[in-house]
């Protein structure tokens, strides 16, 4: 038997493609990609790449408490990046919704996101003991 679970909230966007947005699979995690969407819209939220990285940190979060954990339970995190200059934009925004100790993390320039999003973040997070 499998110990895997599918989590989906609507307090975060649809998944846009064939995935689920979390697997819970025994006390671990696996986040789905976030893209700055309004939930409730399916729209970008801004074209300022600031309120893009905040509503990517805000739909993590809502998926992260739908599978009972926080963000703070995150202990992988990765960013995509379009443009690397926004970097410490990323920095700063991250450290309103973290706080140490910090999830590892990685962050990636890439050329292009879906939706024209400028930043995308995915993560795993480990709950319980």
């Amino acid at each position: 038997m499998s110990n895997k679970a599918v989590i989906n909230t609507d307090k975060a966007p649809a998944a846009i493609g064939p995935y689920s947005q979390a697997i819970k699979a025994g006390n671990t995690v696996y986040l789905s990609g976030q893209i700055p969407l309004n939930p409730e819209t399916m729209e970008m939220v801004s074209e300022d790449f600031e309120t893009q990285a905040r509503q990517v940190f805000i739909n993590l979060q809502a998926v992260c408490e739908e599978a009972a954990g926080s963000l703070g339970d995150i202990v992988k995190l990765n960013l995509y990046l379009v443009d690397l200059d926004n970097f410490a934009i990323v920095n700063k925004v991250m450290e309103e919704f973290f706080s140490q100790p910090f999830p590892a993390r990685a962050a990636v320039g890439v050329k292009a996101l879906p939706k024209g999003s400028q930043v995308e973040a995915d993560a795993v997070m480990v709950i319980g003991d």
